[in-house]
């Protein structure tokens, strides 16, 4: 039985209705395994708080679909009827549609079940917004004999209608960094008697701007940018210290590594050189995301056969932890357009519903192609 697209929309709908956090999504999961095993679709047995694995098929080959199922801390203001009734959460990102689009599609794979030439697991995987779903999942064991894995994000600045992807490089490492500088505090009036945490603090940000536009070639892939920064509290006080952090995106993984180690550099001897203390804490978030390009020019096949215009990808420098499937694993990212006046994270994000029942027709149809073709290459590698 296929789906028709009221029911996947309603899905949808619901899921936005009832936005939870990272690792807080027990009444999402609870949801997606009720539908699931309404359209009487197997759940597999993992040790996992949240999240929902499940299985269509038999054999040994295996493929898997991944949907995310986690909303933002971000108050809505779409003006939906279905808005988010919990105040402060919301699904800013689409992962309600990603998980109604693999709902589909796993309903559309039951139906065929005795003609699929292999297992699809799909993944509704939990915590992508703060980096830890993909790899608690794969700690979990769910890539176990999986040979190729398909995901997807929709992308509000092309058409309904539009899907897009490349080989290689795709989505960015994205880093958080913490930046501490503690100084002397003093009386404003009497600067010369401290150590001025706050423009200690400044030549720093400035110094940073300086380092990626000017000790890094303007072709790489690489931005720097400090998000907050946080130093005082009244009007007449130096302050003893202050904390600023923000984010570092690039997509070579030499180049990351690079970064790192100049930014400590430089925030060590800068501090050093005003008379100041200064500590630089590097969090690692996911990598970059490398599409195999098989998959991907194969992925594309796919799309142009069920009526999408395809185009190329270009980079994107928005983090993705689906990148941390594709280092144990050969798959594929790819974007399909959602037509938002508003981006990704923002509290007016509306995206066109238009796209989940075209999008899962297309996660269904791919599964059945790519689970065919690993079979054709198993048997032209026993052939030679």
């Amino acid at each position: 039985m296929k789906p028709n697209a009221s029911q996947l929309i309603e899905w949808r709908r619901e899921l936005h209705t009832w936005p939870e956090l990272s690792g807080q999504e027990f009444a999402t999961t609870a949801r997606l395994r009720h539908w699931l095993q309404e359209a009487g679709i197997r759940l597999l047995d993992y040790p996992l708080e949240t999240g929902v694995v499940a299985e269509i098929g038999q054999g040994e080959t295996v493929i898997a679909l991944r949907a995310d199922i986690d909303a933002l801390p971000i108050h809505e203001a779409s003006g939906v009827r279905f808005h988010s009734r919990h105040p402060g959460v919301m699904h800013a990102c689409g992962h309600d549609l990603h998980s109604a689009v693999m709902l589909g599609a796993a309903v559309q794979l039951r139906a065929i079940e005795p003609q699929l030439a292999g297992r699809v697991r799909i993944l509704f995987q939990p915590a992508e917004e703060i980096a830890r779903g993909a790899r608690q999942f794969i700690d979990a064991g769910v890539l176990d004999q999986v040979q190729a894995i398909f995901g997807m994000h929709n992308e509000p600045t092309l058409p309904v209608g539009t899907f897009a992807t490349r080989g290689g490089a795709f989505y960015a490492n994205a880093d958080k960094f913490i930046i501490r500088v503690t100084g002397k505090g003093a009386h404003a009036a009497h600067p010369e008697q401290g150590v001025d945490s706050i423009v200690v603090a400044s030549q720093i940000i400035q110094a940073l701007q300086g380092l990626t536009s000017r000790s890094f070639s303007a072709l790489d892939s690489l931005v720097l940018s400090i998000t907050r920064i946080d130093g005082g509290k009244t009007w007449n006080v130096l302050p003893g210290g202050v904390e600023f952090g923000g984010t570092a995106r690039t997509h070579d993984r030499q180049l990351r590594a690079e970064l790192e180690q100049r930014v400590r550099t430089l925030v060590e001897n800068f501090a050093q050189a005003s008379g100041a203390d200064a500590t630089l804490s590097w969090h690692p978030g996911p990598p970059v995301l490398v599409n195999d390009d098989d998959w991907a020019h194969f992925s594309s096949e796919v799309a142009q056969q069920l009526g999408y215009r395809v185009q190329p990808a270009g980079l994107h420098l928005l983090g993705e932890d689906f990148a941390f499937y594709l280092q144990q694993v050969p798959g594929v990212f790819v974007s399909i357009g959602s037509a938002s006046d508003y981006g990704l994270h923002h509290a007016s994000f509306n995206p066109d519903e238009a796209l989940i029942a075209p999008a899962a027709d297309y996660f269904a149809q791919l599964a059945q192609q790519a689970l065919q073709q690993l079979n054709a290459r198993c048997r032209e590698a026993i052939l030679t």
